[in-house]
């Protein structure tokens, strides 16, 4: 049974997972501006987690044909998540895992440090620095020099952050399934280099809307486009894949680097070759209704019939694995976390440390007023996001984490 509202617009029509609670005026003005786009393909769908973005809400799947909006993928390119179950069980683990938090701290660097940052040069893991950069030069260093060579304002730091976690919502966690099985699971993107190819493109499309007086007609001026058969559509498509590759490879070094800290304090475990590792913000080139499109998913998860996917709630109230069922309504897609209730400032105002630290109990973790903006209060009640999109994925497990990690 399909849990999807239909809204008319002025342009293509939204389709919503709104079940789990209305939306804010802010998104579905947001959502009906995108709607708006001549180029918008069938529908736009709005997924449980909507939530207000730049341009584009952050919870939305857009299927265009011939355009594609770069603030609609946003500037955290290929962001996304990465779980791996072990062998291990909840009761091989430690009383206190304060040790084991440090441990992965100190094995995968967050925020502004680096993986050739001097705190991670002496580490001894598996994925040293010299072997990141091997991984660099083996799959990216060409492919990068040809799209910096071409346009040169993007080039900067981008080999030595391969492998590590930034700030802001990316974390590491450890979590434990229904069956008292040990998983490791982290969200992270691109970094500081799909930053800079979203937000180089962005502007080059606003220049080009500018220039030919097209920005008069749209109804945000972040919704500016690349048209298909252009130079400047094929160097985005050419940048914006690279980042997603450069995000997917990105999280397969933090885990490795996750799992060998592990190692260090836990007896000899496996993992299950199955490990799940999607992006959230991308776009691709799909199938739908019988036609190809453009699909930006922007803080979604591809939900076809068999694929897996992780939906992450918040630092405090456990995740899912879930099961995409291939639903064509909502292009194949669902929500890929709880979705903000609060801006990170108002959180900041509007939780106190006190009710963090309630929060938190039972989860080895950072409790202090940096990371008041991620606090459970912040987000939607993953539950109820979980109940509106039961139509686009079967849950086969629940996580709750015993530890976290944020940049």
């Amino acid at each position: 049974m399909d849990q999807y509202s239909t809204h008319a617009t002025c342009g293509a029509q939204l389709k919503l997972w709104d079940s789990a609670g209305p939306f804010e005026a802010g998104a579905m003005q947001q959502l009906r501006n995108v709607a708006s786009l001549p180029f918008v393909f069938k529908h736009v769908a709005g997924m449980p987690d909507v939530h207000f973005g730049k341009g584009a809400t952050i919870g939305s799947v857009i299927a265009t044909k011939q355009a594609i909006v770069p603030a609609a993928v946003g500037v955290d390119i290929g962001c996304g998540m990465m779980a791996v179950r072990t062998s291990l069980t909840g009761s091989q683990l430690p009383d206190s895992l304060g040790a084991i938090r440090a441990e992965i701290e100190r094995a995968v660097p967050k925020g502004m440090e680096s993986s050739q940052s001097a705190n991670h040069a002496k580490g001894g893991w598996a994925i040293t620095p010299n072997a990141v950069a091997r991984a660099w030069y083996d799959k990216f260093d060409a492919r990068w020099r040809i799209i910096a060579g071409k346009h040169p304002k993007i080039d900067g730091k981008t080999s030595d952050q391969l492998g590590s976690m930034g700030g802001g919502n990316h974390f590491i966690e450890v979590c434990l399934d229904e069956e008292d099985r040990v998983w490791v699971m982290l969200h992270s993107g691109s970094r500081g280099t799909g930053n800079r190819i979203g937000t180089y493109f962005i502007d080059s499309a606003k220049e080009l809307m500018e220039r030919n007086r097209v920005d008069f007609f749209l109804a945000d001026k972040d919704l500016a486009y690349l048209a298909e058969g252009t130079a400047l559509f094929d160097d985005y498509i050419e940048a914006m894949t690279f980042a997603q590759d450069y995000a997917m490879a990105n999280r397969e070094i933090m885990m490795h680097r996750t799992l060998e800290a592990l190692r260090k304090h836990l007896p000899a475990f496996k993992t299950d070759k199955r490990a799940i590792n999607c992006h959230h913000n991308y776009a691709t080139r799909e199938n739908h209704f019988g036609e190809n499109v453009w699909v930006t998913r922007k803080g979604a998860v591809r939900a076809r019939a068999g694929d897996l996917g992780i939906i992450p709630g918040s630092m405090g109230t456990g995740s899912f694995i879930v099961e995409g069922l291939g639903n064509e309504q909502s292009f194949c897609s669902c929500s890929h976390g709880a979705g903000r209730v609060m801006s990170r400032a108002a959180a900041k105002k509007l939780i106190s440390l006190e009710d963090h630290a309630k929060a938190m109990q039972g989860i080895e973790a950072r409790v202090d007023e940096a990371v008041l903006d991620e606090s459970p209060a912040a987000y939607k009640d993953i539950g109820a996001v979980m109940a509106a999109q039961q139509d686009l994925v079967a849950i086969r497990h629940r996580l709750r984490q015993v530890i976290n990690i944020k940049g």
